[in-house]
Parts: structure tokens; C-alpha cells; sequence
């Protein structure tokens, strides 16, 4: 390397940096050339604006650049070799306490201090071991209807010396199954039995595709469907903000997480005759294809499910500590479906303390914590009890309108069954949920999930317009329907 162009910003540090440096590579008898065209190395002394006045101003050069950092942010950002890595946060009600995993990376005599707080008054301190818990005195519980949460400092220090701090939160709940005094397998929280009325939740608009246009949309979304009387929200395949999840946990919305699906399209017997079949005969008979049969659900590459494998650890991994997930969907209908008992086993080694619905609609394979059923326009059939399982209505309804002025293209739309005035479409759902869902609880049914929050697309079912203008149906009607669902809360 014998040619260097050094590229800087006039802030006086940058200049006193640069100046050195020029002088030390000049004695080491290199040249420093005034422009960048012809040298070997390019040396970008500021930060990260620096950076990127040289990559614009100089059409992103070709040769290497090497960066001194002198700003505060940004590409040029120091790492520090000692700090909490990541961390795992598992309530235990029945212990009273908060499990807590750390993970650092530390090259010295690192300590681990946990503090806990209710608003501000701290309640708690402890110094933590890798896998340790703090105990909660006098502890309050979360749930949809008290959605209260605790702080949390975690702090780090080599010897005396801080080195990270962690702000986060957590709530204090459990998700688990028992045999109810009804005798039907049901879905609890906090040790009790707890009906779940929920929506599924595509998470798409207009403007953005997959994108929420603000914050204040997401929260919008939430606190809407909350206030119609939902404590649930399925996240349709698709895995959402940070931020999603946080006003989830302080609104106090459960959720139910799919993984996003991989694989191929199914063909249309397999994805659509075979499925209504098995959804007619379930009160007299069940039969399900074995889901081994790779190239039939379109997962014949081993590489295709190994990266399933390291999708699905990945999202556990990153959504572990949200509140408000209670149960986990590897599978929707077949799309891309493998192995589901092996992988329903995989998720409760990552994560024991939720829920799993193995197989979300379509192709049982007597798996999971449900016994999971869809079902559109066809009446609803009660399936033979399950006594390991609860029985859970995960897509229904799908009812529609047309909107002019509000729908993504008129001449497209799509619905299931397609109604002409609110009126008649708010009718419509509360004979739905009166003739059907209402009376299959008191049959074993222990969660329902209509489709869906919002129109997406061309799909125009949902309570409200893509646009989120209007509430197609009548909001009294959805709120004494979910009062009914939920009166033994």
C-alpha cells in the first residue's frame, strides 16, 4: 500500500486525528493523495454522516475504506466487549417469583444485579447467577382485564465498574390446561379457566403492505378491537414490531403467535376438498393425511425444513419475553406442514411455559394442546372430545361487505359470504355466534377466532375497512356477543 485519501468532517477532534494520522503515514512513506481516484485504501476519520457524504459525494468507491471513529452514533459505533448478550424472563405464580437467564459476555470479575420495581417504589434487588429468580412479594397478576406490568433494571459491572444496563418489563401470569369442573379440557390463565374470543390479524395496510403507517396505528388496532370486547388477536403468519407486542402487554391483549409459513402452495385437493371432507365427517369420524409425506405438502427439500426449524427458534427466541403471548401456531392449513408432533415437541423444549396449537385448522395429527378447527360458510361440528386436548374454533366467520370508497379494488373483492348493508351483515354475525358459537361452549369449545380485524386486500371480511374508517359491523352487537363469551371470566 503505498497511495491513501483521507476523508474527514471539521470538527475540530476529527481535525487534530486526521492530522496525526497523515503526519505517521507520511513518515511510513506513504503518499496521501488529495482525491480518492487511483489510491489503495481510503480512510474516513468522523462519524457516521462522514460515512455518508463519501459514499455520496464520491459515487460509493471501489477500493477499501477503513473508518476512525470520532462521532457518537452510527456505523462507526463501538461495541463493548463486556455486556448482557440477551436475557429470558419466565414468570412462576405458583412460586411467586420471576425466573431470569442471563447470558454475557464478560472477560473479567462480571456481577449481575437485578432490580424490580412497582412505579417507581422499588420492591425487589437481588445479584443474579446465569439462571437464578427474584422473588416478588405481594405480587399482582396480569391479565387482559389488569394488564399491570413491572419494571425491571439489570445492570453489569466489572469490579466496581458499570459496564451495561438493561431496561425491560414483565408481567406476572401463566398459561395452562386442566379438565374444568365442566369436565371439558379448557384453556387457563393465571390457574383459572378463561375463555378466549379473539380475531385473527393479518397486520397489513394500505398505504404500507406489511407496514403500519405510525405507531398510533398499531396501538389503534389494539385498543379498538379491546374495546368491542375482544381479549385475543391471532398474528397471522407474520411476525410484527417490537412495538406490537408492547402495547399488546400494556393494553393487555393476548395474542397467539403464528410462524410464518414456508413451503409451497398446496394443490387444490389437498388444500381444499380434502380439508371440507374431514370438517363433515368430524363428529362421526376423523382421519388425517400423515404429514411425513413431504413432497405432498410441498417441504420435499431437507434444507426447507431445516430453515423452519431455525425460523421458528428465531422467533421464540426474539418474542420470548412478550407478556402477552400465550400460545404458539407452527402450522395454518397445511401450508408447508411437516412433522408436526416432532416440531410441537421442539417448541416446548424452547419454551414450556405457553401454549401450542400444533396444526391450526387442517390435518391433525393429535399433537399440541388443541384440537384445532376452521370453518367457513358450512355449519360448525362439534369434534369428539379430545380428552387431552380443548377443542378451539381458530378460524371462522369471515363474513362481508363491500364498502364503496373504502375497499382496495371493487371488482376483485372477495368474501365468503357477501352481505349488502351493515345491517343485514351485523344480523348475520350475531346469528353466527348465537346459533353456533355461543351454544358450542358448553360443549367443550374453549377459544374462537373470527376472520378477521380488518379487510386486507381483496379480502373484504373484516370488522373493519382496510383503511380503518369504518366498523362495518354494529359495535353493540360484537360487545354483547363477547360479553356472553366471556361472562364465566
Amino acid at each position: 500500500m503505498k497511495k491513501v485519501f483521507i476523508y474527514k468532517n471539521e470538527v475540530p477532534r476529527t481535525l487534530e486525528i486526521a492530522e496525526i494520522l497523515e503526519n505517521k503515514l507520511r513518515t511510513a512513506g506513504i503518499d496521501i493523495l488529495d482525491t480518492p481516484e487511483d489510491v489503495d485504501l481510503i480512510l474516513c476519520v468522523g462519524g457516521d454522516g462522514t460515512l455518508l457524504n463519501l459514499m455520496q459525494n464520491h459515487e460509493f468507491p471501489t477500493v477499501p475504506v477503513a473508518g476512525i471513529n470520532t462521532g457518537h452514533l452510527g456505523f462507526f459505533q463501538e461495541i463493548a466487549p463486556d455486556r448482557i448478550d440477551e436475557f429470558f424472563l419466565t414468570p412462576d405464580i405458583d412460586a411467586g417469583r420471576i425466573n431470569i437467564d442471563t447470558k454475557i459476555l464478560c472477560g473479567g470479575d462480571c456481577t449481575i444485579t437485578a432490580q424490580i420495581y412497582d412505579g417507581e417504589k422499588e420492591i425487589a434487588r437481588k445479584k443474579l447467577a446465569p439462571k437464578d429468580h427474584v422473588d416478588i412479594p405481594d405480587f399482582k397478576l396480569w391479565s387482559p382485564e389488569e394488564p399491570f406490568l413491572y419494571d425491571m433494571t439489570l445492570t453489569m459491572r466489572v469490579g466496581r465498574r458499570l459496564v451495561d444496563t438493561v431496561k425491560t418489563y414483565f408481567g406476572m401470569r401463566n398459561f395452562s390446561m386442566e379438565v374444568a369442573d365442566d369436565g371439558y379440557q379448557r384453556i387457563y390463565l393465571n390457574n383459572k379457566p378463561y375463555f378466549q374470543t379473539g380475531l385473527l390479524d393479518q397486520g397489513y395496510w394500505p398505504d404500507g403492505g406489511m407496514t403500519a403507517p405510525t405507531d398510533e396505528a398499531l396501538i389503534y388496532d389494539i385498543t379498538k378491537m379491546k374495546e368491542l370486547g375482544f381479549n385475543m388477536l391471532r398474528k397471522h403468519i407474520k411476525v410484527e414490531p417490537d412495538r406490537w407486542y408492547y402495547h399488546c402487554d400494556r393494553i393487555g391483549m393476548l395474542v397467539w403467535q403464528d410462524m410464518v409459513s414456508g413451503g409451497k402452495a398446496l394443490d387444490p385437493v389437498t388444500a381444499g376438498v380434502i380439508p371440507n371432507i374431514q370438517g363433515v365427517l368430524s363428529p362421526i369420524a376423523s382421519f388425517s393425511l400423515k404429514d411425513n409425506k413431504y413432497k405432498l405438502f410441498n417441504r420435499g427439500e431437507k434444507a426447507w425444513r431445516d430453515a423452519f426449524r431455525k425460523d421458528m427458534y428465531d422467533t421464540v427466541n426474539r418474542l420470548y419475553n412478550s407478556v402477552s403471548i400465550c400460545v404458539w401456531v407452527p402450522f395454518n392449513e397445511g401450508w408447508g406442514q411437516f412433522d408436526a408432533v416432532d416440531i410441537c415437541e421442539e417448541l416446548r423444549e424452547l419454551d414450556g411455559s405457553r401454549l401450542i396449537d400444533h396444526a391450526s385448522g387442517w390435518y391433525d395429527q393429535g399433537s399440541g394442546d388443541f384440537r384445532s378447527v376452521h370453518r367457513y360458510v358450512l355449519p360448525l361440528q362439534i369434534p369428539a372430545q379430545d380428552l387431552n386436548r380443548a377443542f378451539v374454533l381458530s378460524e371462522f366467520g369471515g363474513y362481508s361487505e363491500i364498502i364503496d370508497g373504502h375497499v382496495w379494488n371493487k371488482a376483485k373483492s372477495f368474501g365468503y359470504l357477501m352481505f349488502r348493508s351493515k345491517q343485514s351483515l351485523s344480523k348475520a354475525v350475531e346469528r353466527l355466534y348465537k346459533k353456533q358459537i355461543i351454544p358450542a361452549v358448553g360443549k367443550g369449545l374453549a377459544a374462537c377466532v373470527y376472520t378477521q380485524v380488518s379487510d386486507v386486500e381483496f379480502e373484504v371480511n373484516g370488522i373493519m375497512t382496510y383503511d380503518r374508517q369504518q366498523v362495518k359491523i354494529d359495535e353493540s352487537v360484537l360487545k354483547d356477543i363477547n360479553k356472553q363469551l366471556k361472562k364465566n371470566n
